[in-house]
């Protein structure tokens, strides 16, 4: 048994949390070596009291380790832990990372850039319409938009990035084999193909009242800001802000009407602090200031959006100095339509930008 292996083991092993492997890691150094301590040794770790340490030195008796990693094999998804690079770097620094992750289809490193949206599973088609366009502007500016595969809301979340052709990533609050809501099983299969489909629980189980708020600790871990579109006041999507708060990242909230119920969360958010999100500029202003120069020293570049054939041969036309439309046509010697929407599709993501008199200046 591996190093990899026996953190599955661990993490198979009930009411064996991550912040309790964390403490067992730190006494004995390594999962094996937990794996192989006896009782009275685990005992001695904070938090391990006699049927903790029970559970653990009889693991074998209670834990299908080799059935799991088959079931691994047979999803062809694969376990990534905090020793590997491609653990997503934000989720590591949270107060309780999850020890495994099952990931079916590709963690990217331009998921650092990610926003979280989250909302009620009962939307209005306001909210919904909401959802899947700022998911949509947002996918479109480079940024991953992570959610939690629920209905309503976040549904629309994921919907709207893909329709924008942007990237994705849905983190579910069950086993992988276990797909909640049924209805949204093709959605998932899209998200692997161009994204990534999470889980941190192991293969069978199925989502109760203690598995959707762990899944949120993950969705808003995984992101530098967290929106919520539309909640009522005991929406889960207010879980979600909760823990983006704690973990010191910028939470939006989208208003919607004074009397509307499901808006009543959101506006409370408003009230507590959070800001406000009419449209996905308010939070690209929020990125933009993470990835600026300040003292000739970069913090951050944030990633390039996909570009169109079209759409990079205008940005490569454009300067940080003035250029007028009709400079642009003739230099791309593309037809004057596809400069229109080319030119418009570099300012929603935010490469360019339109200045008065039909001039156009390159923004990065």
């Amino acid at each position: 048994m591996n190093s990899r292996e026996a953190l599955v083991a661990l993490n198979l092993i009930p009411d064996v949390g991550p912040i309790l492997v964390r403490n067992l890691l730190e006494r004995f150094g390594n999962a094996e070596a937990v794996l192989r301590a006896r009782r009275g040794e685990l005992q001695k770790v904070e938090r391990v009291g006699p049927r903790v340490a029970a559970a653990i030195t009889g693991w074998e008796e209670s834990v299908d380790l080799p059935g799991e990693l088959r079931r691994v094999r047979e999803f062809e998804c694969r376990l990534v832990t905090q020793e590997d690079e491609e653990y997503p770097p934000l989720l590591r620094e949270i107060y309780d990372p999850p020890v495994v992750l099952y990931v079916r289809g590709e963690l990217a490193g331009r998921d650092r850039h990610g926003v979280a949206m989250v909302g009620t599973r009962m939307a209005t088609q306001y909210g919904r319409a909401m959802a899947k366009r700022l998911a949509g502007e947002l996918a479109r500016a480079g940024l991953t938009v992570i959610s939690g595969g629920a209905r309503g809301i976040d549904t629309e979340a994921h919907e709207g990035a893909l329709a924008a052709g942007g990237r994705t990533v849905v983190v579910l609050g069950t086993g992988m084999d276990v797909v909640y809501p049924v209805e949204n099983g093709e959605l998932f299969e899209r998200i692997a193909g161009s994204g990534a489909v999470v889980t941190q629980f192991p293969f069978g189980r199925r989502g109760d009242k203690q598995s959707f708020p762990i899944r949120n600790r993950i969705v808003a871990g995984m992101a530098r800001a967290t929106v919520v579109v539309e909640a009522n006041r005991a929406s889960g999507a207010l879980i979600t802000a909760n823990f983006a708060g704690e973990y010191g990242r910028a939470v939006f909230a989208v208003p919607g009407r004074m009397d509307a119920p499901r808006s009543a969360g959101c506006h409370d958010l408003i009230r507590d602090g959070a800001q406000l999100c009419g449209e996905a500029d308010h939070v690209l202003e929020e990125f933009d200031q993470l990835f600026v120069s300040t003292q000739s020293e970069v913090i951050e570049e944030r990633p390039m959006p996909d570009l169109s054939a079209a759409e990079a041969a205008i940005y490569e036309t454009l300067t940080h100095e003035e250029r007028a439309f009709d400079e642009v046509v003739r230099e791309t010697g593309l037809p004057v339509s596809q400069v229109n929407v080319g030119l418009l599709q570099l300012e929603l993501k935010r490469l360019a930008r339109q200045l008065p008199g039909r001039l156009f200046v390159r923004n990065r």
